[in-house]
């Protein structure tokens, strides 16, 4: 009975130990009071399996609960509730093999059938302390776990590999203690295992946070220069057009004489056709501001710049407000390759342009853009009876096609791609989901 009550209190300390490191790190998704319910249950269930005193059948269903906690209560994608869940168990199961091996070696027989109960209580406490003092490290490695999550993407299931195969060998050094009595030296020797794979599995946890935190810190400051670059090119775009601005307007007696001219030679013609000329220049624009988003103006008067020294006529309509929940890095890369795309395509063609366009559908979270670009031949071709689109040598292997299509997939979209043959046209259509807050029209 008193081993029992023990048992309870150990699955009690568990779940409170669990609580604190999911609450501490993820966003709930339920209600407190369903949060609670459910740990309840799901750890309620894991003291009535225990009793069948089954340990790897025990262990097993420790992992799996945790599992289905973390992914129903919590706002996480399924493999990193998968790593946590590993984290978990492998944290607690060496934290109990520590103590069980010190209490075996100074004591054989505390932990038998025939022990005392006092030899229990010790067990579950210290036992528990070094599993709480580990999740505390934990929380505090793993802090800020809301930017780190998004980051995190499937690589993460290698490294559950390390707690799982490290549970497996701790459940194996058990079964082996407790099949064939060991001297002390070699129960020492198991406490010491115990140990070092507690910490192996500390260090490379805290290795692949440090990594992490790096390249997030690596791509900011990518994302720093490609902001400078582009306001650099932006600003250098309204000098020249100012200069070209007080060029014209230097010139603009000579045009009146030349009109003049025409007008005396009643040549009203060449009179239309040379107002028209002077009307569509781009020197009499205002100003190159193409849409309210300062990163995405300066990204489309680049490519501007680059389609008007190409010869390639370039329209945007971005309307307000369509893509400010994107991230900037995203923005970057999405615009950027599907613009880079564009340009290639159109080069070298007579008449050729490119039409960017971004607006919402109505009463939904959705964002619609739409790339069209003059293309001279069909990109696609047919693989295995599949159309594949084809990638020249020039495009880095379509790994612009494929950063496009990771981020569509980020922002739960759908992505679109066609080929007019009439119009001799490529169009790329992209669909992306504003994740929350989103207003209504």
């Amino acid at each position: 009975m008193i081993n029992t009550v023990m048992l309870f209190f150990t699955f009690v300390t568990e779940a409170v130990i669990l609580w604190q490191y999911s609450s501490n790190l993820f966003t709930a998704r339920r209600r407190q009071g369903i949060l609670f319910a459910t740990l309840f249950l799901f750890y309620f269930a894991l003291f009535a399996v225990s009793l069948l005193k089954y340990t790897w059948l025990n262990m097993a269903l420790y992992f799996v609960m945790n599992f289905m906690f973390l992914l129903t209560m919590y706002d996480l994608k399924w493999y990193t509730a998968l790593f946590h869940s590993a984290v978990i168990a492998g944290v607690m199961g060496m934290c109990e093999l520590i103590v069980y091996s010190a209490m075996k070696s100074f004591s054989p027989h505390s932990l038998t059938e025939s022990g005392q109960p006092e030899d229990m209580v010790i067990f579950i406490i210290f036992s528990k302390m070094i599993f709480f003092t580990i999740v505390y490290i934990l929380i505090h490695l793993f802090k800020g776990q809301q930017a780190y999550n998004q980051k995190q993407d499937r690589s993460v299931l290698l490294l559950i590999f390390i707690p799982i195969a490290s549970v497996f060998i701790m459940l194996t050094l058990v079964s082996v203690s407790d099949a064939f009595p060991l001297s002390p030296l070699f129960e020492g020797m198991v406490t010491l295992s115990a140990f070092f794979l507690l910490i192996s599995n500390l260090l490379v946890f805290g290795i692949n946070r440090y990594n992490l935190k790096k390249s997030m810190e690596f791509t900011q400051m990518q994302l720093l220069l490609q902001k400078e670059s582009d306001s650099a090119e932006y600003y250098e775009m309204l000098r020249l057009q100012n200069e070209n601005q007080r060029i014209l307007i230097h010139d603009i007696k000579k045009h009146l004489h030349s009109i003049d001219m025409l007008n005396r030679q009643k040549e009203h013609d060449k009179i239309d056709a040379y107002l028209h000329r002077l009307i569509r220049s781009s020197d009499l624009k205002e100003s190159a501001r193409l849409c309210e988003h300062e990163m995405l103006n300066a990204i489309l008067c680049r490519y501007m710049r680059q389609c008007t020294d190409s010869h390639i006529a370039f329209h945007a309509d971005i309307r307000s407000g369509t893509t400010d929940f994107i991230a900037d890095n995203d923005l970057t890369s999405l615009f950027c390759n599907l613009l880079d795309n564009a340009v290639q395509a159109a080069k070298d063609i007579p008449e050729a342009f490119i039409e960017i366009s971004a607006g919402r559908k109505e009463k939904t979270p959705f964002t619609v853009l739409t790339v069209i670009n003059s293309c001279r031949t069909d990109p696609f071709i047919r693989e295995n009876g599949e159309p594949t689109i084809r990638i020249p040598r020039s495009h880095n292997h379509g790994f612009g096609l494929k950063s496009i299509r990771k981020i569509v997939a980020k922002y739960n979209g759908a992505m679109q791609i066609y080929y007019h043959a009439d119009t001799l046209t490529f169009h790329t259509i992209l669909t992306l989901k504003r994740q929350e807050g989103y207003e209504t029209t």
